[in-house]
């Protein structure tokens, strides 16, 4: 492959990496004006992801070929890794546990400030309380297909055995049959609900999983093409190199 041919598919490969690039920007623009102040810190990561992928292509779009293709990889492992959830009898929806996730993402929700301010948005967001007027009876909410926030935030796990007199009320009254420390921490109040409770943070990595797939499935196909790039790169490196010791 000719110098001229190899920097021609360079410039065209890291341009078409650009506009991917700005579609995750867009991505992630679109995510902070669709959905609530708690789930907007949320896309931060996926603008900063999209930025950081933009100016990896500028840099090989102007001519340099180093790459960090490897880092994407190592984000895609992150976000997709584990977490699928766990079904339970007689309910249509699933549970989430924190230990089900990678270290980044119980690093993250483990850090107090961070849970701190997340968890004042989830209390803000009025998620939990808005259930009753959702599912007047109860079966109708047993039925209910619920998100993982709410499956993890605004009710006690199942294993705990509290009876639900509604959708936004447990019957605390029996003692718990299991020995989950959410048990414990599980409180009808309106500020209160499981929002301190493990299962609240699986719930809400489960949504973070959910949101950023399709940017990780962006990265993939970014992996690959920055792979095609520094292929490229090398070729024309050497026929440069050849070209220079023949002259």
């Amino acid at each position: 492959m000719g110098v001229g041919m190899s920097t021609f598919v360079i410039r065209w490969i890291n341009f078409l990496t650009m506009l991917l690039a700005v579609g995750v920007i867009g991505f992630g623009v679109w995510m902070s004006t669709h959905h609530d102040g708690c789930r907007k810190s949320l896309t931060l990561p996926v603008l900063g992801l999209g930025a950081f992928i933009f100016l990896i292509s500028i840099i090989g779009f102007l001519g340099a070929m180093k790459n960090n293709s490897i880092l994407l990889w190592i984000y895609w492992f992150i976000i997709t890794n584990n977490g699928s959830g766990h079904n339970v009898a007689g309910l249509s929806y699933k549970e989430y546990q924190l230990q089900d996730y990678s270290s980044w993402f119980l690093k993250q929700l483990n850090n107090t400030h961070n849970w701190k301010r997340l968890k004042s948005c989830l209390v803000k967001s009025e998620d939990c309380n808005n259930l009753s007027k959702r599912y007047k009876t109860l079966k109708q909410y047993k039925a209910a297909k619920l998100t993982p926030i709410e499956a993890g935030c605004c009710r006690p796990p199942s294993e705990c055995g509290y009876p639900a007199v509604n959708a936004s009320y447990y019957d605390l009254s029996f003692h718990p049959v299991s020995s989950n420390k959410d048990c414990k921490l599980y409180k009808n109040s309106r500020a209160i609900k499981c929002y301190n409770c493990d299962s609240c943070k699986a719930g809400v990595a489960q949504y973070m999983k959910t949101e950023w797939r399709v940017v990780a499935i962006f990265n993939v196909v970014l992996f690959v093409v920055l792979s095609m790039v520094y292929l490229v790169g090398c070729c024309a490196r050497r026929n440069a190199a050849s070209s220079r010791s023949k002259a």
